[in-house]
C-alpha cells in the first residue's frame, strides 16, 4: 500500500511542489543525494573511492518536454564526463533515455545518446542506460542494441527481476556480450507483466544471477577494468542480503573470478554492507545521483524500504 502511494507521489507535481518546499524534506533526501551540483557528487565519489568503492554518477532528470531540455541534458551528461576524468575519479555515468529525449522524438534520442556514448568512449567511459518504467523497456533495450551496431559498445542496460520478461530479456542481451545491471525494480507494474509478491521477484531475481554469471563465463568472464570505469557482464544491484549471499555462492561453484562481477549499491543505503563487500574482494560499484530533479528519486528510495520512510518521518520532527 504505501509503496504504491509513494511511486505515485513520484510522477505527481501536486506534490512535488509541496515537498520539496520542506527544507526538512532536502535534510532526509541528502542522504541518498549527493548533492544539487556536480562537484559535491565528485566530492562523495572521492570519499567512496578512498574506500576501494567505485560509482555510478547520474545527473538527475527524466521525461523532459522539449528538444531544447533534451540537448541541455546531453550537454549535462557531457560534462558529468569531463567531470570525472580531470578529478581522476574511479567512476562512469549513468542516464535514462527519457532525460535525452526518447519520450519527443526516438531519432532525437538516438543523436543525443550517440553524441553521449562517442565522447564516453573517447574519454574511455562507460555509460549505463537505466530502465525506466515497462513502456520504455522495449524502446530502451532497442536504443542501446541499435548504438551496439554502430560500434558503440561502451554501455549497457539495466534489467528488473520483477518483469516477467526479464530472463529472456537477459539471455538476450548477455548472448551479445552485453553488460546488464540487474535490480528488483522500482516502478508500480500491473500483475500481468510482473510478479505481484516479493518473494516470487526474490526467485526470479536468483535466476537472472545465475543467467547472467553463466553469461559471463560463455564470453570468456571479462573483468573490472583497472581504472574502475568498465564494469564487467554482471552487475549484481541489491541491497538484499540473500542476493548477495546467493550470488557469491553461484558465482563461486560457476568458477567466475571475484573481479569479474560487480555488486552495486545506492548511495546512502547498507554503506555497511557496501564496505563489507569490497573488504572481501570484490568490485563494488555505489549509484551517486545529484541535482536538483531530486524529488522522482527519492519518492521511489521511500517507496522501497520501510527503513527509509521511517528516516524520512525523523526528519520530519526535527524540522
Amino acid at each position: 500500500m504505501l509503496r504504491s502511494l509513494f511511486i505515485y507521489l513520484s510522477t505527481a507535481n501536486w506534490a512535488r511542489r509541496i515537498v520539496t518546499g520542506w527544507s526538512f524534506a532536502w535534510r532526509a533526501a541528502s542522504r541518498f543525494i549527493a548533492g544539487e551540483k556536480l562537484e559535491d557528487a565528485i566530492q562523495v565519489i572521492k570519499v567512496l573511492n578512498a574506500k576501494g568503492i567505485n560509482a555510478t554518477l547520474d545527473h538527475l532528470g527524466e521525461h523532459t518536454t522539449n528538444p531544447e531540455e533534451s540537448r541541455q541534458a546531453t550537454q549535462d551528461i557531457l560534462n558529468v564526463i569531463d567531470a570525472i576524468e580531470q578529478a581522476g575519479v574511479s567512476a562512469n555515468v549513468s542516464i535514462k533515455l527519457t532525460q535525452i529525449g526518447l519520450a519527443l522524438d526516438e531519432e532525437l534520442c538516438a543523436q543525443n545518446m550517440q553524441k553521449v556514448l562517442t565522447y564516453a568512449k573517447e574519454h574511455g567511459t562507460f555509460v549505463r542506460v537505466d530502465m525506466e518504467d515497462s513502456p520504455w523497456t522495449d524502446k530502451t533495450l532497442d536504443m542501446c542494441r541499435r548504438m551496439w551496431d554502430l560500434g558503440l559498445t561502451n554501455t549497457g542496460m539495466v534489467i528488473q527481476a520483477y518483469l516477467y520478461r526479464s530472463a529472456e530479456d537477459v539471455k538476450s542481451v548477455v548472448g551479445a556480450g552485453g553488460k546488464v545491471r540487474l535490480c528488483k525494480g522500482a516502478y508500480k507494474e500491473p500483475a500481468e507483466i510482473a510478479f505481484p509478491k516479493m518473494k516470487d521477484v526474490n526467485k526470479n531475481y536468483d535466476l537472472l544471477t545465475s543467467l547472467l554469471i553463466d553469461g559471463a563465463l560463455a564470453h570468456g568472464s571479462p573483468q573490472l577494468s583497472t581504472n574502475g570505469k568498465t564494469p564487467p557482464i554482471p552487475g549484481i544491484a541489491s541491497h538484499d542480503p540473500d542476493r548477495l549471499v546467493y550470488a557469491k555462492a553461484y558465482a563461486q561453484k560457476a568458477g567466475l573470478p571475484k573481479q569479474a562481477i560487480e555488486f552495486q549499491m545506492l548511495n546512502g543505503i547498507r554503506r555497511d554492507l557496501q564496505e563489507q563487500t569490497a573488504k572481501e574482494g570484490y568490485p563494488v560499484r555505489v549509484y551517486v545521483p545529484y541535482g536538483t530533479e531530486w524529488y522522482p528519486y527519492f519518492m521511489r528510495r521511500l517507496a522501497e524500504r520501510p527503513a527509509n520512510l521511517w528516516f524520512f518521518i525523523s526528519n520530519f520532527f526535527r524540522k
